[in-house]
């Protein structure tokens, strides 16, 4: 038992982690116990360095993104054509996509499917309208309702009723075409 606490005694608790927090975490906790105070000045002058280097790469590549912005202001690259250029090629990367393609013919093919569904649906609609407009029911409710018609439809001349045969139904139209509408006499100017 003795030896598993001596591992992890040995064994930091966390991973140090890297970058700048790293340094944080190291200032802020106490120095290891092994390191000597040579060594200490030895890691101090290196830390100065590595800052120095981090501060001269920054200020190279502010450089070079000036320069960049000079030379694109020269070429008459404005951001608005590069916005433009981002777009074009985002969105010819996307239709070229296997994801893009495999979407839009599965669209395609729903929309065929769906085509083929509605237009079996309108004849099926069809169908069942002649199937019920032949079917004896409807076919005894049109003799009734041309029966009623018949009886509804005023006679067309009452001088002379030798003219109409009493066993035919009329053929007249049950509601009455209206007459011309008057007409109105425009001013002349």
């Amino acid at each position: 038992m003795e030896d598993t606490q001596k591992g992890s005694q040995l064994q930091p608790d966390s991973v140090p982690e890297v970058g700048e927090d790293a340094v944080m975490f190291e200032g802020a906790s106490a120095p290891y116990p092994a390191i000597t105070e040579e060594e200490r000045q030895e890691l101090q002058e290196e830390l100065v360095k590595v800052e120095d280097e981090i501060q001269t790469l920054s200020q190279v590549l502010a450089d070079k993104e000036k320069q960049l912005a000079q030379i694109k202001r020269q070429l008459g690259i404005t951001p608005l054509n590069e916005l433009k250029q981002n777009i074009t090629k985002t969105w010819q990367e996307v239709t070229t996509s296997n994801a893009y393609r495999r979407t839009s013919e599965t669209f395609s093919l729903a929309s065929l499917k769906a085509t083929a569904a509605f237009s079996s649906m309108g004849s099926a609609i069809t169908r069942k309208l002649e199937d019920v407009r032949n079917a004896p029911t409807f076919k005894s409710f049109e003799e009734k309702v041309e029966t009623l018609k018949t009886k509804m439809t005023p006679s067309g001349s009452t001088s002379d009723p030798g003219d109409q045969d009493s066993s035919s139904p009329s053929t007249e139209p049950l509601v009455n075409q209206p007459e011309d509408p008057p007409t109105q006499e425009m001013p002349t100017h």
